[in-house]
């Protein structure tokens, strides 16, 4: 696994900050945006420039040289991808190898550099180093070249179920034989493009988002990259093995391109089918990663759909209270949440949570505790509805 976000720049800095109980959301630094001095974001602590330098200082495997064009995106996924594939302990010969796949996902990938796009869709001034650099899948495509991959490879924009989708299509392919490897995950940076889309639905919080409590009045936006090795039993060998990937289902409520139902059918229908795809009952799950935004709408629905799912509603919190929502990449980074909560066996708070909503008889973890945990659950729900939950078992 490989991450960056706002509470750590890898994974052991993360894991302290979610034991410590600390947030990363606050007053951004290094993103340059009128809404900077109201709103608060989930931002990675480091500016393009000291990005670069730590990609450089880390880079061990393939090849790494100055590159021009680089949208803050692409530098946050080629850390989360390097630690990733350093602690699977891939070789270069493994990236190369077509039976290696590689599923990205972004929703604003280089439109990050939204002054730079405006200027160069307008033809104003001589063309800017990010003119090629705009796409979706420009960090996929930089990552691919860089490491020579030559397998499956592909990027997802399913707005916020985007990396979740990469891990459940990413574990399809090896379960049907076509890659023995696939990384999977997916990155996102702050940008203009995506605080102004959000603010303009008036779905963003002035304070830190507070997810179930019934004062809640928003989202907080924020920035990451995560990345997961998924391996074929018959390549893993004698590695360290973190989790399994047992269970996947997909869904669409189509209700509304930014609210779901309120009879919550596409999240109900994605915690069914990954259920069922992991010949499990619902008594199975010790635990939930919920998507859990802190918006009226998504917080009162997943509720009304655990309810509909369990008899007894399991250990739930939402770790964007420490991360923000970081869009496409928020199922990777609450995967490996998800996983650092198996491997330690302990929980972790949703925090800001003072004023829970409490219509089910139960409420997010508060503090953290020690469970002892076998499978656990991370819902991803985007925008267009597009639902998805991953279940992820002890190995």
């Amino acid at each position: 696994m490989g991450v960056i976000s706002a509470i750590g720049n890898d994974v052991a800095s993360n894991l302290a900050q979610l034991k410590a109980a600390k947030t990363g959301i606050g007053k951004a630094k290094h993103f340059n945006s009128k809404y900077t001095a109201s709103l608060n974001f989930g931002e990675v602590n480091m500016s393009n420039e000291e990005l670069t330098v730590l990609v450089a200082e880390r880079n061990k495997v393939g090849a790494f040289e100055d590159e021009s064009g680089l949208s803050r995106t692409t530098l946050l996924a080629y850390l989360a991808f390097q630690e990733a594939v350093e602690q699977a302990q891939l070789s270069t010969n493994d990236l190369f190898s077509v039976d290696t796949g590689f599923i990205s996902s972004s929703t604003v990938g280089g439109m990050s550099n939204t002054d730079e796009l405006y200027a160069d869709a307008n033809m104003k001034g001589e063309p800017s180093e990010y003119v090629t650099s705009y796409g979706g899948g420009e960090h996929t495509l930089r990552i691919i070249k860089k490491h020579g991959i030559k397998g499956f490879t592909s990027t997802i924009n399913t707005a916020c179920s985007s990396s979740a989708n990469a891990i459940m299509l990413g574990a399809r392919l090896i379960k049907a034989g076509r890659a023995k490897r696939v990384i999977v995950g997916g990155a996102d940076s702050l940008a203009k493009y995506t605080v102004n889309g959000f603010n303009s639905l008036m779905i963003l919080s002035e304070n830190p988002c507070k997810p179930f409590d019934t004062t809640r009045d928003g989202l907080t936006l924020g920035e990451a990259a995560g990345y997961l090795v998924l391996e074929a039993e018959s390549v893993c060998g004698e590695k360290k093995r973190l989790a399994e990937v047992t269970g996947y289902g997909n869904s669409n409520d189509a209700f509304h391109p930014s609210a779901t139902s309120d009879e919550a059918f596409g999240p109900r229908l994605a915690m069914e089918r990954a259920l069922q795809s992991g010949g499990m009952e619902s008594s199975s799950i010790d635990y939930i990663n919920a998507h859990g935004t802190g918006t009226p709408n998504n917080d009162t629905t997943e509720m009304f759909a655990f309810n509909e799912i369990f008899d007894q509603i399991p250990p739930y919190n939402s770790t964007k209270s420490f991360t923000g929502h970081t869009l496409a990449a928020a199922g990777s980074i609450e995967a490996i949440f998800s996983i650092l909560s198996l491997q330690n066996n302990e929980l972790y708070p949703s925090l800001n949570c003072e004023n829970p909503i409490t219509d089910y008889g139960t409420t997010p973890i508060h503090k953290k505790e020690n469970k002892e945990l076998t499978n656990v659950m991370s819902n991803s729900f985007g925008f267009g509805g597009n639902c998805t939950s991953i279940i992820l078992s002890k190995a």
